[in-house]
């Protein structure tokens, strides 16, 4: 079984709305990632602000706000005053999602003026290497032959792994939980520590967690990781 599109993740740059643009930057800028350090958005995050301080002279602190899927975060900058010093790098989950699922704390079209988008990344499925699957057909298999008894990890609800995850589960026809996270590094965390089955993770958090591991260049095999890979 193949899923025929790519999920894609979509990182955006965003500033709180109505921004005064004279005289700027004057002083330092402030980053947001809402989500934890070593995650993809914060691993992005970084080079952006590095190359921001260069062109702009003036420093880029980098501010880590994990929770609720980037919600929180995200809602931090739209409190901020709109001045152009407080910035964040979001994903689609905490723009469009969240909102969509919950009632969350802004307005993503009024608080909130989009910058550029950032990357788009795909998302992989990354397994620990203790689950005895070695490609989509064996996984699946595995998973409904002990229905409810796989689980799979997400950067937090609403996030894009997370509706990878139930679209698998949908087109798959498998029962498998859903495990919430903060972000993706505790959620990869967890899953180098055999804690968790299974995750969806960008391309490059998925190169980390698998680094030294077995992987193929064939899209039905998987990528695994864990402190027993080989």
């Amino acid at each position: 079984m193949t899923i025929s599109r790519r999920l894609l993740l979509g990182l955006f740059l965003l500033l709180p709305s109505a921004v005064a643009a004279q005289n700027f930057p004057a002083k330092p800028i402030k980053l947001i990632v809402p989500f934890p350090a070593g995650g993809p958005n914060d691993i992005i995050a970084r080079v952006i602000g590095q190359r921001m301080s260069e062109l702009s002279g003036q420093p880029v602190l980098i501010d880590n706000r994990g929770g609720q899927g980037g919600v929180l975060g995200t809602d931090a900058v739209s409190k901020a005053p709109p001045d152009g010093y407080t910035i964040a790098i979001s994903s689609a989950g905490a723009l469009a999602i969240s909102p969509s699922m919950e009632k969350v704390a802004y307005d993503t079209l009024t608080d909130l003026t989009p910058v550029t988008l950032v990357a788009t990344v795909p998302e992989m499925l990354v397994v620990a290497t203790n689950v005895p699957a070695k490609d989509i057909g064996e996984l699946i298999a595995l998973a409904k032959a002990q229905p409810g008894k796989l689980n799979f990890a997400s950067s937090g609800p609403g996030s894009l792994p997370h509706l990878a995850g139930e679209l698998f589960k949908q087109t798959a026809k498998i029962d498998i939980v859903h495990v919430p996270y903060r972000g993706a590094a505790p959620a990869v965390n967890d899953l180098l520590g055999q804690q968790v089955q299974m995750t969806f993770l960008d391309l490059s958090g998925a190169a980390a967690a698998g680094q030294g591991g077995r992987a193929t260049a064939d899209r039905n095999r998987l990528r695994r990781a864990g402190p027993d890979r080989t």
